[in-house]
């Protein structure tokens, strides 16, 4: 990953946040996940995602993850959420205000790189793929990333969950 100004960043994750409203209709969802970003990796900023949610659509409750052993829980993320540092150095909650995976309509999906398929390269502990098998058929998964995608992720799998969407500053890719 290519070195970036933490004011670039900032821009750039503003961008996507303002293709991410441009583009979905976000009227009928009810919850929404997010990750909370890992400064130190230079990951996509989701707090313009998270700070427009509150303010536009106050009715679409956010929610976050938290590992647990070897999966992905879901928690309520809002102003009373108390956060802790984690073994990996993801902000994660506190408190036990769980949601169940079911009810989400949208995922913001973290990523080092995607390709035009669909397939996504995380951090490699298969933490999203096992959490996104749990989710509604119709629940939205949405990637964001600063990069245009690669041709092709050569070792993608069956276990690996294809993203409908992902998002860059400058374009919007859809997978089939």
């Amino acid at each position: 990953m290519r070195s970036m100004s933490s004011a670039e960043r900032v821009d750039l994750s503003k961008n996507i946040a303002a293709r991410l409203f441009a583009d979905f209709d976000f009227s009928s969802f009810r919850v929404a996940h997010l990750f909370l970003s890992i400064d130190a990796n230079n990951e996509v900023d989701t707090r313009p995602i998270i700070d427009r949610l509150r303010t536009e659509f106050p009715a679409i409750r956010v929610v976050v993850p938290r590992v647990g052993g070897n999966e992905l829980e879901t928690l309520v993320y809002d102003d009373a959420t108390q956060l802790k540092l984690s073994e990996w150095n993801v902000r994660e909650p506190v408190d036990d205000r769980f949601v169940a995976t079911q009810s989400i309509d949208i995922v913001i999906v973290p990523l080092l790189a995607f390709d035009r398929r669909g397939y996504r390269v995380g951090y490699g502990k298969g933490f999203y793929d096992r959490f996104l098998k749990t989710c509604r058929d119709d629940c939205l998964k949405i990637g964001v990333s600063f990069f245009p995608p690669v041709e092709n992720i050569a070792d993608a799998h069956e276990n690996d969950v294809r993203l409908d969407f992902c998002l860059t500053p400058s374009e919007s890719y859809k997978f089939a």
